[in-house]
């Protein structure tokens, strides 16, 4: 073969392995884009989940799926704040489900991930549906809920009505908070987390004052029941006067 003719098929092959690399990144740019993550806002969000376009539908289905629950889409870093205060975000009608936004969007993607969580949730909701049943009514429970946790795991929590002396302890104790914020945030640092808040309390809408109720949790429906019995009985005992609080102004000297 001549110095011409191998050059010709380098080139040729040149072109070829250019044309398949180009195409591969076209393919790879188009992925990107449809994989680009926009704010979702649809329903309870806390936080400013980031899906996208993919695993926005897919987390539509998902609700759809589970109508008789109410999902709240938490960004993952605001995960650890909602933990310690689940209750604030239960609901009066149905049980509750936190999920953060990176789960749904593997969820979205990956077929094993979403068979092994999807079954994950419908375990959950079939061990609440049955607590529910042996709780029985209870004014003192004012919303249940569970959180899916990145081990594969689900965690149960109540919102419970706190006691009054509880209440009256969380009350003061706003009181000193604010007191000392007053004193520490210049103006525009305190108007700015204002509006912050405002922001977060229209999209997370709470079905009642986070301040009335406290978490209760458990790793199982059984060790939650317990704990809500626990609760319920420190309330009872809260509420009944000693022997001797009771003779305090029970009694009248009529020697006068």
């Amino acid at each position: 073969m001549s110095v011409s003719g191998i050059n010709n098929s380098a080139m040729a092959g040149y072109a070829t392995e250019a044309a398949r690399s180009a195409g591969s990144s076209g393919a790879a740019k188009s992925e990107k884009s449809e994989e680009t993550k926009k704010t979702y806002t649809g329903g309870r969000t806390v936080g400013k989940p980031q899906l996208s376009e993919k695993a926005a539908k897919y987390y539509e289905q998902l609700k759809e799926k589970y109508g008789d629950m109410e999902f709240v889409l938490v960004s993952k870093d605001r995960m650890e704040e909602v933990k310690k205060n689940a209750a604030a975000y239960g609901s009066a009608n149905k049980t509750v489900v936190l999920i953060d936004d990176e789960k749904i969007e593997r969820m979205a993607n990956d077929e094993e991930y979403r068979k092994k969580y999807e079954g994950l949730i419908e375990k959950g909701r079939q061990q609440m549906k049955s607590m529910a049943e042996k709780l029985g009514p209870n004014e003192s429970v004012k919303g249940f809920g569970m959180q899916v946790n990145d081990d594969g795991t689900l965690s149960y929590f109540a919102a419970m009505e706190k006691s009054s002396k509880a209440m009256n302890e969380k009350l003061a104790e706003k009181r000193a908070e604010k007191k000392a914020e007053a004193k520490a945030a210049d103006k525009k640092a305190q108007k700015e987390r204002a509006l912050e808040r405002l922001q977060e309390k229209r999209s997370e809408k709470p079905n009642f004052d986070p301040d009335s109720v406290e978490t209760v949790s458990a790793d199982s429906v059984e060790a939650l029941l317990d704990k809500i019995s626990e609760l319920d009985f420190s309330k009872r005992a809260d509420s009944i006067l000693t022997e001797s609080e009771k003779q305090v102004g029970s009694s009248i000297d009529y020697k006068g």
